[in-house]
Parts: C-alpha cells; structure tokens; sequence
C-alpha cells in the first residue's frame, strides 16, 4: 500500500526522525515494487519478465567494509578478527546520526516488514528501509514474508537501513571507504551505505541469526538443504563454486533452501524465502529448473548483460560481471517445500571443489572428522578466479561461512557436532574439483559420478559398501560403488606421476594442519586427532 506514515511510525526505536513529507510505500507487492523500479529507471523488463539491474561497482559483497559495533553486548561474545572488525560505539552513533539525516532528505522511501526464519518459534522480525525500489523487492523477495493478517501488529525487533547513495567518511564514522555495513546488536539496527549490491542485506540477516540462534540452541548453517522421498532431510554444506545449488536442486528430492538454513530440535528451517543464484554460463542443459526462473516476471537479475533493443538475455557475457545473480521466489523452484522446513538431518554433506586434485570423489567421515573439516572450511581458488591466483590456492573459511559467523567457530563446532551425535547423522566429503591431477593438468569430477555418489550415500547403499582408510586424511573412502568407475574413488589411481601426487597431497595436509593450528586450543583430544598426516600409501 501507498501510506503517508507520520515520522514517528517509520522512526520508531531508530532515535531520529524522518521527512513528514515524504512518501513511504510500504510492504508493495512484487508487481506493484517492479513498476516502480522501473518508472524510477532503477532496472528494465527483460523480454521474458524478469527484472535487469546493474550494481554498478560493487559486484559483490564488501567485505572490508564490514563491521560489528564493540560494547558491553558484544565485548566477550564476538570472535573479533579479519572476519569481524570492530566500530567504536561513539563512531557509530556518529554514523547513524548521520544516515537518519540523510533518511530525512529522501522524498520517497520503500519499508518492508519481513521475517528471517521459517520456523516461527526461531525467526526475527526485521524491517528493512530503502530508498531504491528494487532493493525492496530483493529484500521481500529473499525473506519470509508474513502473512496480511500479521502485518498489522508487526513490531520489528531489528532493522536495517540500506541507503545506496550514502557517502560514509572513514575520519567521522570509524570505517575504511566511503562504503560500510555496520551493525549494533545493543540498537538492534544494521546501516548499509554506499553499495548497490543487495547481496549485503540478505547476508547481514544471516549474520544476525548467526549471532542470535546459537544460545538458543538452533545450529545457524551456510547450507542447501533438500528432503528425499522417505523424508530424509541432506544439508549441503559448501562455498562458492563447489555446488551447493546445484547438487541440492534435485528433482526427486524436495528443497528447503539454497544457502541458509537453522537446524532446530524439530526441523531444519530455512531462515529464507527466495533463492539467490549465480547466473553467469548458466545453461538450460545443466540447470533446467533454475535457468526457468531467467525466464520469470518476479525473478530480479543483477549484472545480466541485456541486448538493449531486442531485451534478450546473455548469460555467458561476464562484461558486467563475473558475480551476476538472479534472484527469486522459492516458489519458482517446482518441488520446493511448501513450509521450507523438514524434519532434522539424516545425511550431512560437506562441498569442496579440490583444485589439487587430492580428495576422494566421496568420504565418510566420524563426528570428529566432521567437526575438523567443519572448521577447516576447504576448498580451493583455481586461475583466473581471482588477480594473482596462478595456482591452485587452498582456501580456508571456517564454518563454510567465516565473514557472517560473529561468534567463535567453535560455538558452531560444538553445536553442530552434539547435533550429529544426539541425531546418528551420516555425515559425507564430496569433491566436486578435480581428479586426474590438479588444476591445469586433470579435469573437473564429472557431474554424473558426483550425483551418483550422492545418491548412493543418501539412499543408505553406501553405508554397506568396502571401505579403505584415505592415508592422508584418514577418513572412509568406498572401493567400489556400483556405476561408477573403481579407479576415480582412488585419486592416487587417477594420477600418471604417483610421486607427484603424493608431493601434492603432503602439500595440502601441511596447509590443514597450519590453518587447523588456531582453533587447536578450543577442540576436545578427539577433533585433534581427526587432522590429516602424510603417511605412506599402501
């Protein structure tokens, strides 16, 4: 609805107040939200429906820019580093000073009342103001919207201020650029300037939930999660690039989520009401189900390159990006979970895309391996991912998730491993990189073979299969799956030079053990022991 909302109601809990003349559209629909973007030149319909936008320089998340305001709240309860730098409390009331100023200079503002969580008894109320009506519509489209009957009453407990046009100054606020994302857990507010990814916002909610679940005993997960035909939920933990989407989106199983998920004594939740792909070199073949949603009025697509007369989509143009995104509703996904939500987990899968060519297409691992591969967080950068990278680049964030985990990882380690154990959750390695040798040399684990392999170990076949002991990591590798060939569940075999790969794999364990080294003091003598250590192959 269109409402002109006196400031106190949109000021509400912020200590400021807003331009009484301003014109506040509040909690549009989707249709009503790409209409406006549009006639404020924000974005343009694709031919098929769906909304174009550019993000301009920011392409992705600014992670440098990211910061958690230091108090009494958070002093002894935020695991302070490289993930989670700190704001003076004076710095950000400095700031947001600040951006209510700028709130009450804007003529027209967008409000959505939404909810992060699925499962109503561990959700947060969150209201989000912007002042581009496309970031409206990114956020409503990736939260879970309330009910109308529930709008009424709506108090939010948090919100979040997203204001693109922002200009931040490091000497007055505390921060690095002209860009920042601040969060105050004591003023239960989160201010995002200078950006235009909308991308911040969704991961700033998740950050939130990280922060708040973990006392309550809900494990908060950077996961896909889907449910089988026997009701047997799988989470998929894994960065970017190793699968996550595309393995969970599987057409006999049924989805939750894509990307985050809350793991409750009664359910896995996703704390999410849309999904957020990545689009570049997507192809109808490979993808089918969410190549569909390019072709949907409601999906929002970012960085897409457009042919500006014909309004035909070129997935594969990385002009704009090499990050570009679409975003939906999870309803687009055909067989996605009414409730997005299913009974606890069954199966547990960890993602990596092995650019050295040394894990196994597929591992069992004990609930201390889990926790160690859990808060190893691995997987690896190839060339040409990232300026510099002219080797495979072994990469290490913790939790799978480290820049929106605030607490300590071993908060989230030992929660996740109490939950394997209370539940006798099976819990899977999968190596979606490399086999034949490492990057440049092998090539990329088929596709077929991974699905495969899955569907042996979600299925309950794999539990019965032959196993032999990885001499590196130590972990249950099968010798045999019916379908797949017996030489690719060795990557040893896969190898010509056996020397070399043995020189990699040494490599690569000395870096686990490296990176393991900090969280050494914080683990039980189980989890130490589940590191990997360069041994003799049989």
């Amino acid at each position: 609805m269109n409402q002109r909302i006196p400031a106190t109601g949109l000021a509400e809990g912020l200590g400021g107040a807003v331009n009484t003349d301003a014109t506040l559209y509040w909690n549009l629909t989707a249709p009503a939200l790409v209409e406006a973007a549009v006639a404020r030149g924000e974005g343009k319909l694709a031919a098929d429906g769906p909304l174009v936008v550019e993000t301009g320089p920011h392409t992705g998340r600014s992670v440098k820019d990211r910061f958690i305001v230091r108090d009494a709240t958070t002093e002894s309860t935020v695991w302070w580093g490289k993930s989670n730098q700190s704001m003076e409390p004076d710095a950000f009331a400095r700031l947001k000073e600040d951006f209510l100023a700028a709130l009450g200079e804007r003529k027209e503002l967008f409000v959505q009342d939404l909810y992060g969580g699925s499962q109503p008894s561990h959700r947060v109320r969150v209201r989000v103001i912007n002042e581009l009506a496309w970031h409206n519509l990114f956020i409503r489209t990736m939260l879970v919207r309330p009910e109308e009957k529930d709008l009424a009453g709506f108090a939010p407990e948090y919100t979040i201020i997203d204001l693109p046009s922002f200009r931040a100054d490091p000497a007055r606020h505390g921060c690095r650029s002209e860009t920042v994302i601040a969060v105050s857990f004591t003023d239960r507010l989160i201010l995002i300037g200078g950006t235009r990814y909308g991308g911040e916002m969704k991961k700033s909610v998740f950050s939130l939930l990280n922060y708040l679940l973990p006392p309550t005993g809900v494990m908060p997960m950077h996961c896909s999660a889907n449910i089988g035909p026997k009701g047997d939920t799988a989470v998929f933990f894994g960065l970017s690039g190793t699968g996550k989407t595309t393995l969970s989106a599987d057409s006999n199983r049924t989805l939750i989520g894509d990307d985050e998920h809350g793991w409750s004594d009664t359910a896995v939740f996703n704390f999410e009401g849309g999904c957020y792909a990545k689009m570049i070199r997507l192809s109808a073949e490979a993808e089918p189900v969410i190549f569909a949603t390019t072709k949907r009025f409601g999906t929002v697509l970012e960085n897409v390159v457009m042919d500006p007369d014909a309004r035909t989509l070129d997935l594969d143009d990385a002009t704009l990006a090499e990050n570009s995104r679409g975003l939906y509703p999870i309803e687009f996904i055909p067989n996605a979970s009414k409730d997005n939500l299913g009974p606890v987990p069954k199966n547990m899968i960890f993602l990596t895309a092995d650019a050295y060519g040394v894990m196994p297409p597929i591992a069992k691992l004990t609930p201390d391996q889990a926790m160690y591969h859990f808060l190893s967080g691995y997987t690896a950068r190839v060339a040409g991912t990232e300026m510099g990278v002219v080797e495979p680049d072994a990469t290490f964030s913790t939790c799978f998730g480290a820049p929106f985990m605030p607490r300590h990882p071993s908060v989230y380690g030992n929660l996740l491993k109490e939950r394997i154990a209370a539940g006798g959750v099976d819990c899977w390695l999968v190596n979606t990189g490399w086999t034949g040798g490492k990057y440049g040399v092998g090539h990329r684990m088929p596709i077929k073979v991974t699905r495969a392999l899955l569907s042996a170990a979600l299925d309950g076949s794999l539990n019965d299969a032959e196993m032999r002991t990885d001499p590196n990591f130590g972990f249950q590798v099968p010798v045999s799956v019916q379908g797949v060939d017996s030489q690719i569940l060795d990557p040893r075999r896969t190898w010509t030079d056996k020397a070399e790969y043995d020189a990699t794999a040494a490599q690569l364990v000395d870096r686990f053990v490296a990176n393991f080294a900090q969280f050494e003091s914080q683990v039980d003598e189980g989890v130490r022991q589940a590191a990997p250590r360069v041994m003799q192959p049989a």
